[in-house]
C-alpha cells in the first residue's frame, strides 16, 4: 500500500518530510511484531500511528485497545493491566481478567507511558521479556501474546536518569521509535490542515467554509501550537461557529488565537521539545530561584539606600544594643546613626561601628556580631521541592486542589510527590 492510500485511509493531512518518514517507518515495521515507542508531544496524533501499525500488520484482525497509563489511578493500574483474583483487595467481589489477557493475540496501545508507575514498569518489562504475567492476588503465572506499542510526550530518557522510569524497560520499548513531527515542525502542512477542518466543520454545522486573507494566513503559520493539530482543529471549529463573516482577516483571527505563553522561565537550547512546557518539577525550582533572587536584589537595594541616605534610618541611636542586633538578624536591616546622636549610641552600649559619623559607608567587624552564626543552606534539589510542597499544603490547609494549583502541577502529581516524599498532611 502507497504511502498516499494509507493517508486518504487513515485521515492523515500533509506532506512534510518529518511526517512522511514517521510514516515510512511505521508501514516498514507494521509486519513485524517488534515493540514500537511513539515519541511526540500532546496533540500531533500518536493513537493514529498506533492504528496504522496494528492495521497492517498480522494481527489486524485480532483486537486492538487504547489504555492511557496517566488516566489510571496508580492503585489500579496493575488489576487493569494483569487482572485480578476475587478478594485480592478490598472490592474484588470477583476475578476479572485484565487487558494483556483479553486481547491476547492482538495489539495493546500504552499511551502516556511515562506516567506508569514504577512497579507496574516491572510487571511490564516482564510481560515483554517474556510473554508472562501474574493476575493481582494470584500466584499462576499465565502466558499472553500481545504486541506492545507505547507512547509518550516526554523525553523517557531523562526520566530514567531521575530514577521515574525504569532504564531496562526504556530500550525495551524504544525496539523502533517513531518521532511524530509537531505542527511547528511542519508548517506548510498547516493551511492544508485548516481548510479540511473548516469544510468538515462546514458542513457539520450548515455553514459556508470560512476563507483566511494572506495576513491571517501568514498569523496562524507562525503561531506556537502548542497543541499541536488538536489545537488547529479546535481553532478551526471555533471560527467556523462563530466567524460572522466568511472572509476572516488577521484582526479577526487573533480574536480566537489564545495568547502566546507569557512564562519568562529560561529554554534549554539544543533540546528536543525545547519549546514545549517544562516539567512540573523543574516549573517549581524556577520559580523557586526566581523568587530567591528577587529577595536578594531588593535586600541590596534597601541597604544601599540605607548606607547613601543616613537620616533614614531615623532615630536609631535610640535603640539599645540588644533591640539593633535582634532588628538586624531578624530583618536583615542594617540600621545607620547620624554622627550627632553618636554620644547616646555610646551610653546605650551601642558599637561605634554602626554608627556612621562622616556618612561613609559602615563596615561591621566580625567582632561585633558575637552571636551571628552562618548556616549553610542545603541546596538539594529533592529538599527544595519537598519544601514548596508542605509550605503550599500549610498555606491552603491541606487542600490539595488548591495547593497543586499553586504550585504549577497537577493534582494526580501532587498526589505521587507526597507519597514520594513521605509527606505526612
Amino acid at each position: 500500500m502507497d504511502l498516499q492510500s494509507i493517508k486518504n485511509r487513515f485521515g492523515i493531512i500533509g506532506n512534510a518530510t518529518a511526517l512522511n518518514h514517521a510514516l515510512n517507518t511505521a508501514v516498514q515495521v507494521a509486519a513485524t511484531d517488534l515493540t514500537v515507542l511513539i515519541v511526540g508531544e500532546s496533540g500531533v496524533g500518536k493513537e493514529v500511528f498506533s492504528q496504522i501499525i496494528h492495521a497492517l500488520s498480522s494481527r489486524k484482525h485480532n483486537p486492538f485497545i487504547a489504555v492511557n497509563c496517566g488516566a489510571i489511578p496508580e492503585g489500579t493500574i496493575d488489576s487493569e493491566l494483569f487482572g485480578h483474583e476475587k478478594g485480592a483487595f478490598t472490592g474484588a467481589v470477583d476475578s476479572r481478567k485484565g487487558y494483556f489477557e483479553t486481547v491476547s493475540g492482538g495489539t495493546i496501545f500504552l499511551d502516556e507511558i511515562g506516567e506508569m508507575p514504577l512497579g507496574t514498569q516491572a510487571r511490564l518489562l516482564r510481560v515483554l521479556e517474556t510473554g508472562e504475567f501474574i493476575r493481582v492476588g494470584s500466584s499462576k503465572v499465565q502466558k499472553t501474546d500481545v504486541r506492545v506499542i507505547a507512547a509518550t510526550n516526554r523525553e523517557l530518557l531523562e526520566f530514567t536518569q531521575k530514577g521515574r522510569f525504569r532504564e531496562d524497560l526504556y530500550y525495551r520499548l524504544s525496539t523502533v521509535p517513531i518521532r511524530v513531527p509537531s505542527l511547528r515542525d511542519r508548517k506548510e502542512d498547516i493551511l492544508l490542515l485548516f481548510r479540511k477542518f473548516v469544510v468538515d466543520f462546514s458542513e457539520r454545522y450548515k455553514t459556508i467554509p470560512v476563507q483566511l486573507d494572506e495576513e491571517a494566513k501568514q498569523l496562524l503559520i507562525n503561531h506556537g501550537w502548542q497543541g499541536n493539530v488538536r489545537e488547529l482543529k479546535n481553532i478551526a471549529e471555533q471560527i467556523s461557529v462563530l466567524s460572522t463573516n466568511p472572509q476572516v482577516n488577521g484582526t479577526e483571527l487573533r480574536k480566537f488565537l489564545p495568547e502566546k505563553n507569557g512564562n519568562r522561565l529560561p529554554v534549554l537550547a539544543n533540546q528536543p521539545g525545547a519549546t514545549a512546557e517544562f516539567n512540573n518539577e523543574r516549573e517549581i525550582l524556577y520559580k523557586l530561584f526566581f523568587d530567591m533572587k528577587k529577595d536578594v536584589t531588593e535586600l541590596k537595594k534597601m541597604f544601599l539606600e540605607i548606607l547613601q541616605n543616613p537620616s533614614m534610618a531615623g532615630s536609631a541611636a535610640s535603640f539599645t544594643r540588644d533591640s539593633l542586633l535582634n532588628d538586624f538578624h531578624a530583618n536583615n536591616e542594617l540600621p545607620v546613626a547620624s554622627s550627632n546622636n553618636l554620644n547616646t549610641a555610646v551610653n546605650n552600649n551601642i558599637p561605634t561601628n554602626y554608627i556612621n559619623n562622616n556618612q561613609q559607608p559602615v563596615i561591621l567587624g566580625e567582632d561585633n556580631i558575637h552571636q551571628h552564626e552562618e548556616i549553610e543552606e542545603s541546596l538539594n534539589i529533592m529538599d527544595k521541592e519537598k519544601e514548596l510542597i508542605v509550605k503550599a499544603l500549610k498555606k491552603h490547609k491541606g487542600k490539595r486542589r488548591d495547593a497543586s494549583l499553586d504550585l504549577g502541577i497537577s493534582e494526580r502529581t501532587l498526589y505521587r510527590k507526597l507519597k514520594e516524599y513521605d509527606i505526612d498532611e
